[in-house]
Protein backbone atom coordinates (compact mmCIF):
# COMPACT_ATOMS: atom_id res chain seq x y z
CA UNK A 1 0.00 0.00 0.00
CA UNK A 2 1.43 3.43 -1.10
CA UNK A 3 2.24 5.48 2.10
CA UNK A 4 -0.06 8.25 2.71
CA UNK A 5 2.05 10.51 5.31
CA UNK A 6 5.97 11.05 5.15
CA UNK A 7 8.74 9.42 6.22
CA UNK A 8 9.79 11.42 9.70
CA UNK A 9 12.95 9.59 9.81
CA UNK A 10 14.21 11.41 6.30
CA UNK A 11 15.73 14.77 6.35
CA UNK A 12 13.30 16.31 4.47
CA UNK A 13 10.27 14.59 6.41
CA UNK A 14 11.43 15.95 9.81
CA UNK A 15 12.07 19.53 8.86
CA UNK A 16 8.71 19.42 6.86
CA UNK A 17 7.13 18.46 10.01
CA UNK A 18 9.27 20.29 12.61
CA UNK A 19 12.12 22.28 11.00
CA UNK A 20 10.12 25.05 9.06
CA UNK A 21 8.86 28.63 10.18
CA UNK A 22 5.01 27.31 9.81
CA UNK A 23 5.94 24.01 12.22
CA UNK A 24 7.38 25.97 15.15
CA UNK A 25 4.13 25.07 16.98
CA UNK A 26 4.95 21.50 16.35
CA UNK A 27 8.00 21.72 17.77
CA UNK A 28 7.64 23.68 20.57
CA UNK A 29 4.78 20.82 21.97
CA UNK A 30 7.37 18.73 21.20
CA UNK A 31 9.92 19.88 23.18
CA UNK A 32 8.02 20.63 25.86
CA UNK A 33 6.71 17.57 26.28
CA UNK A 34 10.17 16.62 26.43
CA UNK A 35 12.23 18.74 28.90
CA UNK A 36 10.65 19.38 32.78
CA UNK A 37 7.98 21.47 33.36
CA UNK A 38 10.61 23.94 34.68
CA UNK A 39 12.12 24.64 31.26
CA UNK A 40 8.95 24.88 29.29
CA UNK A 41 9.06 27.27 25.91
CA UNK A 42 6.93 30.17 25.11
CA UNK A 43 8.35 30.98 21.96
CA UNK A 44 11.49 29.95 19.51
CA UNK A 45 13.43 31.48 16.45
CA UNK A 46 15.01 29.40 14.30
CA UNK A 47 18.42 29.78 13.81
CA UNK A 48 21.00 29.51 10.45
CA UNK A 49 23.60 26.69 11.90
CA UNK A 50 25.66 27.14 8.76
CA UNK A 51 26.73 30.67 10.42
CA UNK A 52 28.27 29.00 13.31
CA UNK A 53 31.25 27.29 11.69
CA UNK A 54 35.30 28.78 11.82
CA UNK A 55 36.29 26.43 9.32
CA UNK A 56 35.13 25.68 5.71
CA UNK A 57 34.46 21.91 7.39
CA UNK A 58 32.74 23.28 10.28
CA UNK A 59 30.18 25.32 7.91
CA UNK A 60 29.44 22.57 6.30
CA UNK A 61 27.75 20.77 9.33
CA UNK A 62 24.29 21.94 9.38
CA UNK A 63 21.78 20.68 11.84
CA UNK A 64 18.43 19.38 11.71
CA UNK A 65 17.06 22.17 13.84
CA UNK A 66 18.89 24.59 15.64
CA UNK A 67 16.74 27.33 18.03
CA UNK A 68 16.40 29.61 20.64
CA UNK A 69 14.07 30.31 23.32
CA UNK A 70 12.67 33.89 24.33
CA UNK A 71 15.25 32.95 27.31
CA UNK A 72 18.50 32.85 24.94
CA UNK A 73 18.64 29.14 25.81
CA UNK A 74 19.85 27.21 22.43
CA UNK A 75 18.54 23.70 21.17
CA UNK A 76 20.08 21.46 18.72
CA UNK A 77 17.28 19.15 17.75
CA UNK A 78 18.90 16.58 15.17
CA UNK A 79 17.83 13.15 13.75
CA UNK A 80 20.12 10.49 13.57
CA UNK A 81 19.30 7.41 11.33
CA UNK A 82 22.48 5.60 11.11
CA UNK A 83 24.80 4.78 13.94
CA UNK A 84 28.30 6.55 13.19
CA UNK A 85 31.98 5.79 14.20
CA UNK A 86 32.35 8.27 17.47
CA UNK A 87 28.74 9.62 17.59
CA UNK A 88 29.00 10.68 21.17
CA UNK A 89 31.91 12.66 20.05
CA UNK A 90 30.32 14.17 17.18
CA UNK A 91 27.07 15.28 19.76
CA UNK A 92 29.28 16.91 22.09
CA UNK A 93 31.38 18.94 19.16
CA UNK A 94 28.02 19.93 17.64
CA UNK A 95 27.82 21.15 21.26
CA UNK A 96 29.87 23.65 21.16
CA UNK A 97 28.57 25.83 18.26
CA UNK A 98 25.78 27.39 20.29
CA UNK A 99 28.30 27.77 23.37
CA UNK A 100 31.06 29.59 21.67
CA UNK A 101 28.24 31.49 19.70
CA UNK A 102 27.35 33.02 22.89
CA UNK A 103 30.44 34.71 23.65
CA UNK A 104 30.76 39.18 23.92
CA UNK A 105 33.60 40.74 22.79
CA UNK A 106 35.11 42.86 25.57
CA UNK A 107 34.75 42.42 28.98
CA UNK A 108 32.59 39.38 29.39
CA UNK A 109 31.34 37.67 32.32
CA UNK A 110 31.16 34.09 30.75
CA UNK A 111 28.00 33.50 32.15
CA UNK A 112 26.11 30.75 29.48
CA UNK A 113 22.36 30.24 28.57
CA UNK A 114 21.57 26.34 29.01
CA UNK A 115 22.26 24.54 26.00
CA UNK A 116 20.05 21.34 24.69
CA UNK A 117 21.55 18.75 22.29
CA UNK A 118 18.52 16.54 21.20
CA UNK A 119 19.02 13.30 18.95
CA UNK A 120 15.92 11.57 17.67
CA UNK A 121 17.98 8.00 17.00
CA UNK A 122 16.72 5.88 14.42
CA UNK A 123 18.94 3.05 16.35
CA UNK A 124 20.06 1.63 19.87
CA UNK A 125 23.62 2.26 22.16
CA UNK A 126 25.75 -0.90 22.56
CA UNK A 127 27.03 0.04 25.40
CA UNK A 128 23.69 -1.06 27.53
CA UNK A 129 23.31 -4.44 26.61
CA UNK A 130 23.23 -5.95 29.39
CA UNK A 131 22.27 -2.92 32.09
CA UNK A 132 18.30 -2.24 32.81
CA UNK A 133 18.82 1.02 30.88
CA UNK A 134 18.86 -1.38 27.79
CA UNK A 135 15.18 -0.62 27.01
CA UNK A 136 14.76 3.03 28.23
CA UNK A 137 13.77 5.25 25.51
CA UNK A 138 15.01 8.90 26.89
CA UNK A 139 18.39 9.28 28.18
CA UNK A 140 19.11 13.12 30.18
CA UNK A 141 22.67 13.19 30.76
CA UNK A 142 24.22 16.06 32.28
CA UNK A 143 28.17 16.55 33.40
CA UNK A 144 28.40 15.06 37.06
CA UNK A 145 31.13 14.84 39.31
CA UNK A 146 32.53 11.53 41.00
CA UNK A 147 30.21 11.13 43.48
CA UNK A 148 26.95 11.59 40.58
CA UNK A 149 26.25 15.57 41.61
CA UNK A 150 25.36 17.55 38.76
CA UNK A 151 28.44 20.01 38.34
CA UNK A 152 26.89 22.30 35.31
CA UNK A 153 23.39 22.39 34.82
CA UNK A 154 23.59 24.34 31.61
CA UNK A 155 24.54 21.86 29.49
CA UNK A 156 21.89 18.80 28.51
CA UNK A 157 22.01 15.81 26.24
CA UNK A 158 19.07 14.28 25.54
CA UNK A 159 18.75 10.84 23.43
CA UNK A 160 15.81 9.38 22.43
CA UNK A 161 15.95 5.73 21.17
CA UNK A 162 13.27 5.55 18.87
CA UNK A 163 13.71 1.50 18.38
CA UNK A 164 12.82 1.21 22.51
CA UNK A 165 9.87 2.56 21.98
CA UNK A 166 7.34 -0.41 22.01
CA UNK A 167 4.26 1.17 23.09
CA UNK A 168 0.90 0.55 21.31
CA UNK A 169 -2.06 3.67 21.11
CA UNK A 170 -3.90 2.04 23.97
CA UNK A 171 -0.77 2.09 25.83
CA UNK A 172 -0.07 5.95 25.39
CA UNK A 173 -0.17 8.30 28.56
CA UNK A 174 2.27 11.39 27.89
CA UNK A 175 2.46 13.72 25.78
CA UNK A 176 5.71 12.60 25.03
CA UNK A 177 4.42 9.50 24.02
CA UNK A 178 1.86 10.63 21.80
CA UNK A 179 4.96 12.50 20.51
CA UNK A 180 6.95 9.22 19.90
CA UNK A 181 3.89 7.24 18.28
CA UNK A 182 3.67 9.70 15.96
CA UNK A 183 7.05 10.05 14.38
CA UNK A 184 7.27 5.93 14.86
CA UNK A 185 4.31 5.40 12.90
CA UNK A 186 3.52 8.19 10.61
CA UNK A 187 4.89 6.55 7.65
CA UNK A 188 2.24 3.55 8.44
CA UNK A 189 -0.79 5.41 8.72
CA UNK A 190 -3.84 5.81 6.34
CA UNK A 191 -6.07 7.78 8.77
CA UNK A 192 -5.49 10.25 11.35
CA UNK A 193 -5.39 8.00 14.97
CA UNK A 194 -8.45 9.10 17.24
CA UNK A 195 -5.90 9.78 19.76
CA UNK A 196 -4.48 12.95 17.46
CA UNK A 197 -7.62 14.94 17.93
CA UNK A 198 -5.86 18.29 18.71
CA UNK A 199 -4.73 20.88 16.47
CA UNK A 200 -0.94 21.26 16.79
CA UNK A 201 -1.41 17.06 15.57
CA UNK A 202 -3.80 17.90 12.75
CA UNK A 203 -1.29 20.38 11.22
CA UNK A 204 1.61 18.12 11.52
CA UNK A 205 -0.47 15.01 9.92
CA UNK A 206 -1.30 18.04 7.26
CA UNK A 207 2.26 18.84 6.84
CA UNK A 208 3.28 15.52 6.02
CA UNK A 209 0.76 14.86 4.04
CA UNK A 210 2.47 13.46 0.39
CA UNK A 211 -0.27 14.20 -1.90
CA UNK A 212 0.08 17.98 -0.43
CA UNK A 213 3.26 18.47 -1.87
CA UNK A 214 4.66 20.25 -5.23
CA UNK A 215 6.97 18.45 -7.62
CA UNK A 216 9.73 20.11 -6.76
CA UNK A 217 9.05 18.88 -2.78
CA UNK A 218 8.02 15.51 -4.38
CA UNK A 219 11.24 15.88 -5.71
CA UNK A 220 13.34 16.51 -3.12
CA UNK A 221 11.46 13.99 -0.72
CA UNK A 222 12.07 10.92 -2.89
CA UNK A 223 15.82 12.08 -3.16
CA UNK A 224 15.46 11.90 1.01
CA UNK A 225 14.29 8.74 0.90
CA UNK A 226 16.54 7.39 -1.12
CA UNK A 227 19.50 8.43 1.37
CA UNK A 228 16.87 7.03 4.16
CA UNK A 229 16.79 3.35 2.07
Amino acid sequence: MKAKYVNPFTDFGFKKIFGEEASKPQLLDFLNALLPQANKIVDLSFKNAEQLGITEADRKAIYDIYCENESGEKFIVELQKAKQNYFRERTIYYSTFPIREQAEKGNWNYNLKAVYCIGILDFTFDDYEAEPEKYEVVHFIKLKDQKGKVFYDKLTYIYLEMPNFKKSEAELETRLDKWLYFIQNLEDFQSIPVIFKEEVFSQAFEKAEIAKYNQVELDDYESSLKVFR
